[in-house]
């Protein structure tokens, strides 16, 4: 084969840009299709949390060493990442979710983490100022943040200095495949062939398998934040609360979010993957807003094949820039108000919305495809993967590179949906 690239990565959120990072700096020369820009979607609308603490425990070893990654990437990527080691606090107003949270320091404990349960007084003197009902909270205080806006594309501009090919505003309009393996990708600029494709797609990545003839289950939540203007400094920690979850910016700003519920728009993937996320949508039925309306009969029309949509879907959508939900907004600046009770006088300076891409467990999928050889897929993050992009792009790149990775990715293999190997969402925060 007259190949263009050793690997195809399609998508440019912080996976995708981190896997052509660490495939050029082993010497191979990757090619990366984003139909929109660098981070566009997801990877720079997301809350700057890098933690390990809450998560399932399939992600916790990938976490631990994905944490000692941030705190050098700034110097290796040479940008200023805004990276701050400020550690994370999830409160409880109860003791139904305490127990919750006590309950993952067994995790904590088998992987030697520095998580432990604070008390109401201890989080008033970690974080100045704060006042709430709290009957205590999971502290990590080696978790961190840092800026999303940023970091996939310095993840980028080194890729391609380092010899990998950034294609932006090229969609990517299906995965091409002969005798059971790929052989590139055909773009609305023309076909690019190389052995090895990583979907790294992130909310899109469903839909774009689905021409494969492949079943992800997928779907998309909407979550709104919002950024207040600059406040005298408080913490470095990233706080998720029953109020309001934020984490101060390294200029006084916080982003802010409401601290429980989030939006979900039904269309028709609700229907064709209702099976599979029913058990989870069940046991957490209080923290979605469900809506019904233009979204639906949106996605329905982009699915027909008589609109332009329906027959390039990619190209159609450069940005998915979903509405933010302005209740969510009032409500998440009043939390922040209510728990800084002396903060002084801030307001919203600019609020957005992102669809998250989960999975019916809310882990990854990654890894290869049995059915289709030379095909990997990084996707379904969860709305807990800007903190995992650099572990994802490392361990894609070892898997194209290789054939096999540093850390044991079984876990979060494609086939666990149809082997009825999944085991509920695990995390906690």
């Amino acid at each position: 084969m007259n190949q263009n690239a050793d690997a195809i990565i399609v998508g440019g959120g912080i996976a995708g840009a981190a896997t052509a990072y660490y495939l050029a700096k082993a010497g191979l020369k990757p090619i990366l299709c984003e139909k929109g820009e660098i981070a566009g979607e997801q990877s720079s609308r997301n809350w700057g949390f890098v933690r390990q603490q809450g998560r399932d425990p399939f992600e916790v070893p990938l976490m631990i060493e994905c944490n000692r990654m941030w705190q050098g990437l700034s110097a290796e990527l040479g940008t200023d990442l805004h990276w701050r080691q400020g550690g994370n606090l999830a409160m409880a107003a109860d003791g139904k979710r305490l127990a919750a949270l006590e309950g993952w320091l067994d995790v904590a404990k088998l992987y030697q983490l520095d998580s432990r349960i604070l008390t109401n007084k201890q989080i008033r003197e970690l974080i100045p100022g704060i006042e709430g009902h709290w009957v205590g909270g999971l502290y990590t205080p080696s978790d961190g943040q840092a800026e999303p806006a940023v970091v996939a594309p310095a993840f980028a501009q080194v890729a391609r200095q380092l010899g990998a090919e950034i294609m932006t505003g090229c969609a990517v309009d299906e995965i091409v495949t002969a005798g059971g393996a790929v052989t590139g990708v055909r773009t609305e600029r023309g076909e690019l062939k190389a052995p090895i494709v990583i979907c790294a797609a992130g909310a899109w990545s469903s839909r774009l398998l689905r021409r494969l003839g492949l079943s992800l289950p997928q779907l998309l939540i909407r979550g709104t934040v919002a950024r207040t203007t600059p406040a005298p400094k408080i913490t470095a920690a990233g706080v998720w609360g029953p109020e309001v979850a934020f984490r101060q910016r390294s200029d006084g700003s916080f982003n802010i979010a409401a601290g429980t519920g989030t939006d979900y728009d039904i269309v028709p993937d609700t229907l064709r993957h209702a099976r599979a996320f029913w058990p989870n949508f069940r046991e957490n039925r209080a923290l979605f807003d469900l809506h019904f309306g233009p979204a639906f009969l949106k996605s329905l029309w982009s699915e027909l094949r008589l609109s332009e949509t329906g027959r390039h879907p990619f190209r159609a959508i450069r940005v998915m820039d979903p509405p933010a939900n302005p209740d969510r907004v009032a409500n998440a600046l009043a939390g922040l108000k209510t728990v800084f009770p002396n903060l002084g006088p801030v307001s919203i300076v600019r609020s957005w919305a992102g669809n998250i891409d989960a999975t019916p467990d809310a882990i990854p999928v990654l890894g290869g495809v049995e059915a289709v050889r030379g095909l990997l897929i990084a996707t379904g993050l969860s709305g807990h993967g800007f903190g995992m992009g650099p572990i994802v792009g490392r361990l894609m790149a070892e898997l194209a590179a290789k054939g096999k990775t540093s850390f044991d990715i079984t876990g979060f293999r494609f086939s666990r949906f149809e082997e009825g190997a999944t085991l509920g969402a695990r995390s906690v925060v």
